[in-house]
């Protein structure tokens, strides 16, 4: 009778250490990321940047990594409802519901572009003009001193905003300020002016595969950063190696 109720309590023992282990979740064998297609970098195609860095993230370590291209707002939307694991391009802590990583995996080059007989714009003189952006990147949040800004759903027409002083200057990332600009007949009536950089984000879903993903990816960063194993990536695509210096998180 003794050994049998010992049994039973051993018994119920390992049974609740089985289901405590329970409660952390498996790691996925996919992650769901959906992007704003951006050229060279989050390609439809899977071309890009972007999507390599992030294949040598999880795909290395049997995670698949499955594609969605949306416009940026969208992808926020959907990795808040956890109907996606992760979204490309988020600016750290800009979406409510949204967690962020220690991580950055790029660095965003943030640009102004304006008439070439405008005065040269500052961070310190960002208050003094009317500005222009796409809808849900929140600039406002990430630059110092913005009094006066609009948000607009795409980029067309901005070249003829800056024309007809419809507005003063548009702020973007240097990519898409250079498709912009290689839209305009006369690329000389335009100048664009670096202003600051701004360190980019996978946002994660608050949920448990997105919390696991979460913890895969910045263990996984961590390893490619103090490695330089990112370096070639960033070289094939021409781009700025982000992770020069100390090789520590943007936000420790």
């Amino acid at each position: 009778m003794g050994v049998s109720r010992g049994l039973l309590v051993l018994l119920v023992f390992w049974n609740a250490l089985g289901a405590q282990a329970g409660e952390q979740p498996l790691l996925p064998q996919q992650i769901r990321i959906a992007s704003e297609e951006w050229s060279q970098y989050t390609e439809a195609d899977g071309e890009g940047l972007a999507w390599d860095i992030l294949r040598e993230v999880f795909e290395v370590q049997g995670v698949r990594v499955e594609r969605s291209s949306m416009p940026y707002t969208r992808s926020v939307g959907l990795v808040q409802r956890g109907e996606v694991d992760a979204q490309v391009g988020a600016y750290r802590d800009e979406s409510p519901g949204v967690l962020y990583p220690q991580w950055n995996y790029d660095t965003d080059h943030i640009y102004s572009l304006g008439l070439a007989s405008n005065p040269e714009l500052t961070l310190a003189t960002l208050g003094s003009y009317r500005l222009v952006w796409v809808r849900g990147y929140k600039y406002q949040d990430y630059l110092p001193n913005v009094q006066r800004y609009n948000e607009i759903r795409r980029r067309v027409g901005i070249l003829p905003m800056l024309l007809y002083s419809r507005a003063d200057y548009y702020i973007d990332a240097r990519t898409e300020i250079d498709y912009v600009l290689g839209q305009a007949r006369d690329p000389a009536q335009f100048k664009r002016t670096h202003l600051t950089e701004l360190p980019l984000y996978l946002g994660f879903a608050d949920t448990p595969r997105g919390r696991a993903l979460l913890s895969l990816y910045d263990q996984r960063m961590e390893q490619l950063v103090k490695s330089g194993s990112l370096r070639p990536i960033f070289l094939r695509w021409k781009q700025p190696y982000p992770f020069d210096g100390e090789p520590q998180p943007a936000v420790r």
